[in-house]
């Protein structure tokens, strides 16, 4: 059985990957988990930053759009995420029995010799799981 928000991530990109109005922005392999700061843009980077275990139910991501400067692109690509996570995606090993809409927050990077529009969307479930 895999850790319960890795269940969720794997969900999550595996849904967002199924959609065709998000890899006509974004490449496949550049929907991925790993550090925050982008290597390669435009991409998604999924992260499990809070977690709240609730007996054996859990939930709560972010997911982080980044694209260069044009700010046009990178809502294009928050849109085709909200509109992919808008109902919960399938599960392998847990049941998403509370699945909160997904909404997104736009920031200019804090480094003004960086161009980058950053969306971080947040995303709440409520996973059941037997262990």
């Amino acid at each position: 059985m895999l850790e319960p928000t890795l269940v969720l991530q794997t969900a999550v990109r595996a849904a967002l990957i199924a959609s065709p109005e998000l890899l006509a922005l974004v490449p496949a392999d550049s929907v991925r988990t790993g550090p925050v700061r982008p290597d390669r843009m435009p991409c998604v980077i999924l992260r499990g930053d809070q977690v709240q275990y609730l007996g054996r139910a859990s939930g709560g991501q972010q997911k982080n759009v980044w694209a260069l400067e044009d700010a046009g692109t990178a809502r294009q690509i928050g849109a085709a995420c909200l509109a992919a996570l808008i109902d919960p995606p399938a599960t392998d090993g847990a049941l998403i029995v509370e699945w909160s809409k997904p909404s997104i927050l736009w920031l200019r990077d804090p480094q003004p010799d960086r161009a980058y529009d950053h969306g971080v969307m947040q995303i709440e479930g409520v996973l059941q799981w037997k262990a």
